[in-house]
């Protein structure tokens, strides 16, 4: 596992056995989330059927919270990015490399405490996908 900043983010990163598109897949997959994501217990789209670029969703904490979510930066197959209340959040995404998938998170810097969180959840995300 790897960490990095870069113009004004903190990316955690890790190299799975899993091909691209089924990385991918997971993290594209709301009814996947609260098992790759630490602090994430459900979520919903309100305005689509699928994430895409501009949709707009509730993301459930584990307390049952609800928080609105607006997708801001989505490549399909490549990756996506969120605003969480309003907040700039996560950034998601995967890389092909020769022994499976690169997947990596990236946090706003003010947000560097949250490494650890984005740590578990690749851990996860490796276990889901390189079966």
């Amino acid at each position: 596992m790897g960490i990095g900043y870069s113009e004004g983010m903190l990316t955690v990163d890790r190299v799975v056995a899993a091909p691209p598109s089924a990385v991918w897949q997971v993290l594209i997959d709301l009814k996947a989330w609260p098992r790759w994501g630490p602090t994430v217990s459900g979520a919903e789209l309100t305005d689509s059927d699928e994430l895409a670029l501009g949709v707009h969703g509730r993301v459930f904490t584990p307390v049952g919270v609800p928080l609105p979510f607006t997708i801001t930066e989505f490549e399909p197959g490549r990756r996506w990015a969120w605003r969480v209340a309003g907040v700039p959040a996560t950034a998601h995404g995967v890389d092909p490399v020769e022994s499976g998938t690169r997947v990596w998170m990236s946090a706003p810097v003010l947000a560097a405490p949250y490494a650890p969180v984005l740590g578990i959840a690749l851990r996860r995300i490796d276990r889901m996908t390189s079966r």
